[in-house]
């Protein structure tokens, strides 16, 4: 095992930023998002495995809250009244049993891709038992029980807040080394967060594409910094739509730049599809007559930013030509290009491996994808891909209805919340080599699960008082007032 200072270091300022935030446990668990390539410690004997230094933080969330005196009320009450835990709880010993059971069990019978030992870059073998087994699984089982940890901690009303000033110190932080990186590449000082990429992954930091540099902010490479940029960009807008707040439109109009900027066609392809539902909801808008100066605006400036595009391109034809070419290279001829086939090569050869194990799958860890959808496909197999798929409909729906049964600015954190995880499976569908859909998402399911939680409280109270001819006015904040529901 060899021990990184440096990881260490990036960890006492985050404990010290989130205890001036007064939640060192939600706070340092989601600003410890932001630093996707820093790691504290290397294992070598899971084949060099360097875990982030979020997963540090979701073990001291875990443990912090297992230690609660009154843990086992606790966790009846989050298992008694949030029933999707089970489904949770399900999914997590289905992976556990299956990372173990079936790479043994189809050994030889169908072909993967692992991390080659004597060679670099991914092989083609068939399949064994491997560290992925435990490695991968090991991270999916940490979200899992750091969702039911932050499901306790947020059976308290007031929690929730620490979820808002969290994830926008996380958004603050990536758009901020976002920019570091490009100016420093800029000034010709190359990478200049190399001290802080302990990880031991490939580093692609210094990539340069049809002449523009390529951002990494404090990932390993641009597709990885693209990603988490389309994720905070989906928070960061909702919650701007939702509150008129102007520091979530002024983390947007950045995050919006460095995801332009950053040369990664996972963020351009993802970005695209993110536009349909923003497209379709101002549309909406506009054929409701019910125009928000939001929506106005966001016509006016890309209407602004066409005419001037055609203004440049009449006054200089050649102008654009660099841009044009690394749309080209980077999207268009995207599947065409060696990394292109290879990657469509793993897909190919992962759904194959789920029919050459009649639908069980072969484990998690045990192989390569270049989709999320694939990988859990292919390693989870028909059950597990059910269980995933009813997770993901539960944090699609959000709060629904109950909406109107906790207060706005609750509301409008859930959503932002749901929006990120669901911008980071898109993104994931695109890129992610393994079915663990990330950190995020089981933080997604926790918030959810928790606000949900609260509103079937408040409506309970509500019609119950209501029954008994009782005026209520409602906890002060809601949406629409309590006195008047029903």
């Amino acid at each position: 095992m060899q021990i990184s200072p440096i990881g260490f270091v990036v960890c006492a300022v985050i404990l010290l930023t989130a205890h001036y935030c007064r939640s060192v446990l939600i706070v340092g668990l989601l600003a410890s998002v932001a630093f996707g390539s820093t790691a504290l410690v290397a294992l070598t004997g899971l084949g060099g495995s360097s875990p982030l230094i979020y997963t540090l933080f979701s073990a001291l969330l875990i443990t912090v809250v297992v230690l609660r005196r009154q843990i086992w009320s606790d966790l009846g009450v989050v298992f008694g009244s949030m029933r999707p835990i089970w489904l949770l709880t399900t999914l997590m010993a289905y992976a556990i049993v299956g990372s173990w059971l079936l790479p043994r069990f189809f050994a030889g019978q169908t072909t993967v891709f692992v991390q080659g030992k004597t060679r670099g870059g991914v092989v083609e073998t068939s399949l064994v038992p491997v560290g992925g087994n435990i490695t991968q699984t090991g991270y999916f089982v940490l979200g899992g029980l750091t969702a039911i940890a932050l499901c306790i901690l947020l059976m308290n009303r007031g929690s929730i807040r620490h979820i808002r000033t969290g994830m926008f110190v996380m958004c603050i932080l990536h758009a901020g080394m976002g920019m570091i990186d490009l100016l420093g590449k800029l000034a010709g000082a190359g990478d200049v967060l190399e001290p802080i990429r302990t990880a031991s992954y490939a580093m692609l930091t210094e990539a340069v594409e049809g002449g523009f540099y390529r951002i990494a902010g404090a990932y390993s490479e641009a597709s990885a910094f693209g990603a988490r940029s389309l994720a905070c960009l989906a928070f960061v807008y909702t919650y701007w739509r939702r509150t008129n707040s102007d520091l979530a439109k002024w983390l947007a109009i950045v995050i919006l730049m460095l995801t332009v900027l950053s040369t990664s066609s996972t963020a351009y392809v993802g970005l695209a599809i993110l536009c349909v539902p923003v497209g379709f909801s101002i549309s909406k808008s506009f054929l409701q007559g019910r125009i928000m100066f939001e929506d106005l605006l966001i016509v006016i400036l890309l209407c602004l930013g066409i005419v001037a595009v055609m203004a440049i391109v009449i006054r200089s034809p050649e102008f654009f030509s660099p841009f044009v070419k690394l749309l080209d290279e980077m999207v268009l001829n995207k599947a065409s290009s060696t990394s292109g086939q290879e990657r469509t090569y793993w897909n190919v050869k992962s759904l194959q491996s789920f029919v050459d194990t009649s639908g069980l799958g072969i484990g998690i860890g045990s192989s390569r994808a270049s989709s999320w959808l694939i990988a859990v496909i292919s390693q989870l197999g028909v059950i597990g891909a059910l269980l995933m798929a009813i997770l993901l409909a539960y944090i699609a729906r959000g709060l629904g209805r109950l909406s109107a049964w906790v207060p706005s600015e609750t509301a409008a954190i859930v959503a932002s919340v749901r929006n990120y995880a669901l911008a980071g499976i898109v993104s994931g569908s695109l890129i992610s080599g393994t079915p663990d859909p990330g950190l995020m998402f089981f933080v997604a399911f926790a918030v959810i699960a928790a606000a949900r939680f609260h509103a079937r409280r408040y409506r309970r109270t509500d019609m119950r008082l209501l029954a008994s001819g009782s005026y209520i006015a409602g906890p002060p904040g809601l949406r629409p007032s309590l006195g008047h529901a029903g």
